[in-house]
């Protein structure tokens, strides 16, 4: 995920993407603490890599409990297997908490 630093130059992070009902969704693994997270939320979008481009993104915050169980459920699926301690660090309270969908970036 690329996002504008403070002082807008680029930075790119390495962020997991699940997909739940066709949405995208992210979470700071560090929580709150996250870097890319705070300059994620202060400016509200980034850009994601698809297939070689970069897409502009609106973040918007999840707050629905069902949703976030079935969203921790696609981190589960998509990285337990490989990832199993980092895949647990994502279904925190605390990093549930930082949740983002993905949404096409208007205009």
């Amino acid at each position: 995920m690329r996002i504008a630093r403070g002082d807008g130059r680029p930075t790119v992070r390495p962020i997991w993407v699940v997909v739940v009902d066709g949405a995208a969704y992210v979470r700071s693994y560090l929580g709150e603490r996250g870097l890319w997270y705070r300059w994620a939320r202060a400016e509200g979008r980034a850009e994601r890599g698809v297939e070689g481009e970069d897409v502009p993104v609106a973040l918007v915050p999840v707050s629905d409990d069902a949703l976030q169980a079935r969203i921790s459920d696609a981190y589960h699926a998509k990285y337990g297997r490989h990832s199993p301690g980092p895949t647990e660090a994502m279904v925190t309270p605390p990093v549930v908490a930082t949740t983002l969908r993905l949404e096409p970036a208007d205009g």
